[in-house]
């Protein structure tokens, strides 16, 4: 990549989380969002943009000189934190799982652009977990087996660990895991 300048060089620079951004369902979330010039301003246009995959971009909001102008469908959901380009999501829904994209436009002597993708994962909190017992009766000592049932109702990235007396279970003898 090879960038000339003639004069004065007016890069933007557009500062976004570089990993994904994980948030839970029913919570906000904040997108931090900076970004810096060296030229004159007349005009500082933002935009904000949300993509799932294998659909198009939906406009959320933008700004002109720091007066936003809402989607209606989203003005309650999205709103921009000044004097930066960082955005609000509140609250969170499953559905808000995707690409974040920002664009700024500063317009002076000409005008320069940037944009940046921000990724979103929203995490659904686990639920207190359920435990049924096979057979509900119970069994007798050294005579058949008993057979523990744990399921949560919600939740992502659920994992499953037994404990004894507040040890870790492993498989043997005594306990098969399924």
């Amino acid at each position: 990549f090879f960038h000339f300048c003639a004069g004065i060089c007016s890069a933007l620079k557009l500062t976004v989380p570089s990993h994904t951004i994980h948030g839970i369902e029913g919570q906000p979330l904040h997108l931090t969002v900076d970004y810096n010039f060296n030229a004159t301003a007349s005009e500082i246009q933002i935009i904000w943009l949300f993509e799932k995959s294998q659909s198009n971009p939906k406009y959320l909001l933008g700004t002109v000189n720091q007066r936003v102008v809402p989607d209606l469908e989203y003005q309650h959901k999205f709103t921009l934190i000044p004097p930066n380009a960082s955005l609000r999501i509140n609250p969170l829904h499953i559905s808000d799982e995707g690409n974040y994209i920002v664009k700024v436009n500063v317009r002076g002597n000409g005008t320069i652009a940037a944009s940046q993708k921000i990724q979103v994962a929203v995490d659904v909190p686990v639920t207190k977990p359920t435990v049924h017992t096979e057979p509900s009766s119970g069994v007798v000592e050294y005579v058949g087996n008993i057979t523990l049932k744990c399921t949560v109702d919600r939740g992502t990235r659920v994992a499953y660990q037994w404990m004894k007396n507040g040890k870790h279970l492993h498989a043997g003898p005594n306990y098969t895991f399924s």
